[in-house]
């Protein structure tokens, strides 16, 4: 199905394999989508553009089945003709497959297992024919250009990014005539989303119709054909070739303004060194003698932006989740804050003694989903809505506090009282922030903090972590975007294979030097 990419374009953009009419649906009487309406054609890209909370994942999920007729209004079109489908199945059946944001994998079982769940071939005795399902798999991952994960694999041992590529490589197995991709990249790096870029070009010279959405402009301007921006439900304007319309203007129809400043820089002055780490290790989970970080010092200031950059697998997220206290067992090495040694064995610990972390992974690691959006936001920091000496919560506190960061940060949430496994993934990601903003850390640590952020949301988040810095907070980001380590940071460090082999200041940092330590080649020249 997929052909070189480098062959001459045998495609041809015309006939409309999808369109969506007037579609509209609400959430307890909250109207997430209003009269959206768009059309995609076979053998294109389609980027679906819009802030959080814009409606892109909703429409995907009507058109997914996720959401049955009649639960929503308006129609939808496959190749001419009106479908409505009442479960993911019968979409699946109508050529439609779905890599959504959030992973959806089995992880006990294999790779293989679940590329082809519920589809698994059989031998003449209707037993699931192994040897057959472990090479369709190998085929599908080597079309995808990964050789190191192995079919037999199971999930729960491969890294999110390798993760990312077995739902890539599962909604391709369904030879799907229509693929939606949800922020696909999110969790990839540059190698993986290179592939990935491969992969779609030759979809589309097979004739594919893809919808794309995604955050990163980059990417859009990359792989995309035409742009359908959408606000607040609706649809803005019709769709524009990605060659007739600029990046700012398809930021100033999603956020209805124009933006600028997208990385602020105010002028704070680096204070004291509040936070240490002297000969920091940490040990490999599952091979004995070996450390995922190794000997790392590092020292943060107050009122600077510390940024840490890496490939995947350079240690960065293990660096932070032991400052945290996440692995006390295997840590090695001194810390110190405010020049005092400290013994941090346990997440309660770090932020008894001021150290707060947003982690990468909000759904497993950081968010507790089935919880409405104001326990989440004060879990961390109950003295702040409590009365001692008993301790009581104050409901009214808390859902007054709560709503003061649902305004900060603009918040889309039908209440505070919405559980926050309803909030789409950018709005979880500022209830996440919110907690931490509400527990005011001396020490404030982000990994991915922008991650599946609107254009919009990422501006504020700036502007944001730039006034935390002015007022004298000691702030570390891990971001797997250079741009934003680069316009941020005021000092950037750089890890490979658990080190740190490389400091600049903002003032010598520059894309290609970074990338040239992050992949060793500069280690090579030693």
């Amino acid at each position: 199905m997929i052909t070189d990419p480098q062959a001459p374009l045998a495609r041809h953009i015309s006939a409309v394999a999808l369109k969506m009419e007037h579609i509209v649906k609400d959430f307890s009487g909250i109207r997430a989508l209003d009269d959206a309406t768009f059309e995609a054609r076979a053998g294109e890209v389609l980027a679906l553009m819009g802030e959080n909370g814009a409606g892109k994942s909703t429409l995907m999920k009507v058109l997914g089945g996720v959401w049955p007729y009649p639960s929503y209004q308006g129609d939808i079109f496959i190749k001419g003709e009106r479908r409505r489908f009442r479960g993911p199945r019968e979409a699946m059946d109508a050529g439609i497959a779905v890599i959504h944001q959030e992973l959806n994998l089995i992880t006990e079982l294999t790779v293989a297992e679940n590329i082809f769940l519920d589809r698994q071939p059989t031998n003449a005795f209707r037993a699931i024919d192994w040897r057959r399902l472990n090479l369709d798999a190998q085929a599908l991952l080597a079309e995808l250009g990964i050789v190191d994960i192995k079919p037999t694999d199971r999930v729960k041992h491969i890294a999110v990014g390798k993760q990312q590529m077995v739902e890539i490589a599962k909604a391709l197995s369904k030879q799907a005539s229509i693929l939606i991709l949800d922020e696909p990249t999110s969790a990839l790096s540059d190698k993986e989303v290179a592939e990935l870029f491969r992969v779609i070009r030759g979809l589309r010279q097979a004739g594919v119709c893809m919808c794309y959405i995604s955050h990163k402009m980059e990417e859009i301007a990359e792989i995309a054909d035409r742009v359908v921006v959408l606000r607040d439900g609706r649809t803005i304007g019709e769709a524009a070739a990605i060659s007739d319309i600029t990046l700012d203007q398809i930021i100033a129809r999603m956020v209805g303004r124009e933006l600028k400043e997208m990385y602020p820089q105010s002028a704070r002055r680096r204070g004291e060194k509040v936070f240490e780490i002297r000969n920091f290790s940490v040990d490999h989970p599952s091979l004995p003698g070996e450390r995922k970080v190794r000997d790392v010092s590092l020292a943060a200031h107050r009122g600077e932006i510390l940024g840490l950059c890496g490939l995947m697998g350079s240690g960065r997220t293990t660096l932070v989740s032991a400052i945290f206290g996440a692995f006390p067992e295997a840590t090695h090495g001194e810390m110190l804050i405010d020049d005092k040694k400290v013994d941090i064995r346990s997440p309660a610990d770090a932020i008894s003694h001021g150290i707060a972390l947003l982690t990468e992974d909000r759904k497993a690691l950081g968010l507790f989903l089935g919880q409405p959006v104001t326990f989440n936001t004060t879990i961390a920091s109950l003295q702040t809505v409590s009365s001692p000496p008993v301790g009581v919560i104050d409901s009214a506190q808390e859902r007054a506090l709560t709503e003061q960061y649902v305004a900060q940060l603009d918040i889309r949430a039908a209440s505070v009282d919405a559980p926050v496994g309803t909030l789409s993934g950018g709005n979880q990601q500022k209830v996440l922030l919110a907690r931490w903003l509400n527990a005011k850390p001396k020490i404030l640590i982000l990994d991915e903090p922008t991650r599946g952020i609107d254009i919009g949301a990422k501006v504020e988040i700036h502007k944001l972590l730039d006034r935390l810095a002015g007022q004298g907070v000691a702030i570390i980001v891990i971001s797997s975007e250079l741009e934003e380590v680069l316009g941020m940071s005021d000092r950037i460090l750089v890890m490979n294979e658990g080190r740190i082999v490389s400091e600049f200041t903002r003032e010598n940092a520059n894309r290609e030097t970074i990338m040239e330590w992050a992949t060793g080649a500069r280690l090579l020249e030693k």
